[in-house]
């Protein structure tokens, strides 16, 4: 199960928005943060999110057996280990 952790705070609640809406992503909580899991990978447009780069770039709180394998100005993309 790929797995990232998003502190919920305002600023990231567009990042969980977007992810959520693929139809293989969940979206649950663990404390203050938003559980964003999916069976495969979780692919987040920026763009569509509306977020300045400082907030996307300090968006993920921890990985849960997942690795980043794209993380730029365009889009992150999150694959199980």
């Amino acid at each position: 199960m790929t797995t990232v952790l998003i502190l919920d705070v305002p600023e990231n609640r567009p990042v969980v928005d977007v992810a959520a809406t693929a139809e293989t992503v969940t979206v649950d909580r663990i404390g203050p943060y938003f559980k964003v899991s999916a069976p495969g990978p979780i692919v987040i447009d920026r763009r569509a999110t509306g977020c300045r780069h400082a907030v996307w770039y300090s968006s993920v709180a921890g990985l849960l057996d997942t690795r980043i394998t794209q993380w730029d100005k365009d889009a992150m993309c999150l694959e199980q280990r």
